[in-house]
């Protein structure tokens, strides 16, 4: 099979090779096609019901802003320093 690739495929595939990722351009083109594959079956239905969870937790405005977070945890690891 021939398969027409852009320039900077190509480019891109001989450095992975040359800095020795992979053994061939043929490798990294099966890795390439074994990682999407493995990503058109991955199953991620087990994580609408937590992801629905969080937005309505969010909608309800039980959350707490970045900052805040990190500014708890630091008191908290202060606090515990100092024992």
């Amino acid at each position: 099979m021939g398969i027409q690739l852009t320039t900077e495929h190509k480019l891109w595939l001989e450095a992975q090779v040359a800095a020795g990722h992979y053994a061939s351009v043929e490798e990294a083109i099966a890795v390439a096609i074994a990682t999407l594959k493995s990503a058109d079956n991955d199953d991620l239905g087990w994580a609408k019901p937590l992801v629905e969870e969080a937005r309505r937790s969010v909608e309800a405005g039980d959350y707490v802003e970045g900052d805040d977070f990190i500014a708890e945890m630091n008191a908290r690891i202060a606090s515990l320093q100092a024992q």
